[in-house]
């Protein structure tokens, strides 16, 4: 199993970004996905998950901001990340979950500008 992260890049304090996440290998697209972030020095912190039922949770400080979604033909997670602040600074890691075990993708670097 591989989680391919994709999408991070230099926004301006505003702006938007897509993040993508696509599973492949043996992989049920109703496992419990998610989006975690690291800013240097930090702690990896959850950002967003995605259920097997498609149920969302948010961190409170991204809640309003940013959207978590799917695609479960292409096995696949999004995150939608809009009026970025420079504290969302960090890398993004996609990370899923599967009987038991935990899988990360190698993470995407998003920088946002003040």
């Amino acid at each position: 199993v591989q989680l391919q992260a994709s999408g991070g890049g230099l926004v301006q304090t505003g702006g938007s970004l897509r993040l993508s996440c696509v599973a492949s290998g043996s992989w049920s697209s109703g496992n419990v996905m998610g989006w975690y972030r690291q800013a240097p020095g930090n702690q990896r912190e959850l950002v967003a998950i995605i259920t097997g039922s498609g149920s969302t949770n948010y961190r409170d400080s991204v809640k309003g901001r940013f959207t978590i979604s799917r695609d479960l033909a292409k096995k696949a997670i999004y995150l939608q990340m809009n009026n970025l602040q420079p504290e969302d600074t960090g890398v993004y890691f996609c990370r899923g979950d599967s009987f038991g075990l935990v899988y990360w993708g190698q993470g995407t670097l998003v920088t946002v500008s003040s």
